[in-house]
Order: C-alpha cells, then sequence, then structure tokens
C-alpha cells in the first residue's frame, strides 16, 4: 500500500527504475508540496540510488540559506515567481550531488492568494547539471490543499523525466 495515489507511485516508479540504469542522481527543491516530491520517490524501493537529497524550503529565509536564492529576487518577484523557482532549482544542483534537480513554490490555500497571484498558482523548475533550465506555470486552480499539491508533484515529476531525457 502506498502513501501516495497509483499514478504518482508509476511515475516516480519509472524514474527511480530509469534512473537507476542511467546513474543519474536527484534532488528536490520544495516549498508548496512540503517533501512531497521526495517522499513520492522514496516510496520506491530501491530509491538510494537515485534520490541524493530534498530541500524543504518553506520560507523565504531557507529559499536564500540552504538554495542560495537571493534575497533581491524574493523582494522583486515574490517567493512564488519564475525567477525563484529557476533559483531554486539551480541552487539545488549546486548544493548537491546531483545531476537533475527539480524546484517548486506555490500557494496551495485554503488562505494566502491574491489576484495576481491566486491558490493554485505553482511556478515549477527542473533541470538537468547538462541542459537548459524547464520552467511551468501551472494554475491549478482553488480546488483545494491536497489536491493543488498531488498535482504539483504529478507535474514535478513529470518534468524530472523531461529534464533528464
Amino acid at each position: 500500500m502506498s502513501l501516495f495515489p497509483a499514478d504518482i507511485e508509476e511515475i516516480a516508479r519509472r524514474i527511480v527504475n530509469d534512473f537507476t540504469l542511467r546513474k543519474l542522481m536527484v534532488a528536490t527543491a520544495e516549498s508548496c508540496t512540503g517533501g512531497l516530491i521526495a517522499g513520492a520517490l522514496t516510496e520506491i524501493a530501491g530509491s538510494s540510488a537515485v534520490v541524493d537529497r530534498g530541500f524543504v524550503t518553506y520560507t523565504n529565509e531557507a529559499k536564500s540559506d540552504l538554495l542560495g536564492v537571493q534575497t533581491e529576487a524574493l523582494r522583486q518577484y515574490g517567493a512564488v515567481s519564475r525567477e525563484t523557482a529557476l533559483q531554486m532549482v539551480n541552487g539545488a544542483l549546486y548544493r548537491s550531488r546531483a545531476s537533475v534537480a527539480v524546484a517548486v513554490t506555490g500557494i496551495a490555500g485554503p488562505g494566502g492568494g491574491s489576484k495576481e497571484k491566486p491558490v493554485g498558482l505553482v511556478h515549477l523548475a527542473a533541470k538537468a547539471c547538462n541542459g537548459d533550465p524547464l520552467h511551468r506555470e501551472m494554475r491549478y486552480g482553488d480546488i483545494g490543499r491536497t489536491e493543488i499539491r498531488l498535482a504539483t508533484v504529478r507535474t514535478a515529476l513529470e518534468m524530472l523525466v523531461e529534464a533528464a531525457s
């Protein structure tokens, strides 16, 4: 029995199997998911061959301290932004032994949203050491905190596959 829905478990299993064969290591940098991406990967037996580390950086200070996100970027663009997600993924790669990383920052609700940045807005970034960064802005809508977080995990895992290909 898994802690995650079957589709998430299947994507995570494919990542662990494929990345193990390819000797790729993963780092996650998570805000609104609070470690769920790393949790989905580590739910799979054998994931220690693939998962290097996960950074849960819920506060702006944690994003700066652990991932090197520039305080000026946080002030100018906000924690939930393309710029912050890209700096988070770069920081995760730089501060780990990973060859591929994914980063997420968003507003899972139920509160905390605004007209410009509503509940359900999530910025994701993924990058391989030797590749160009990927970015996605997702607007899941106010579908509920758990649903937003799980949808973000799905998208993040898909982006890990894409970044590593």
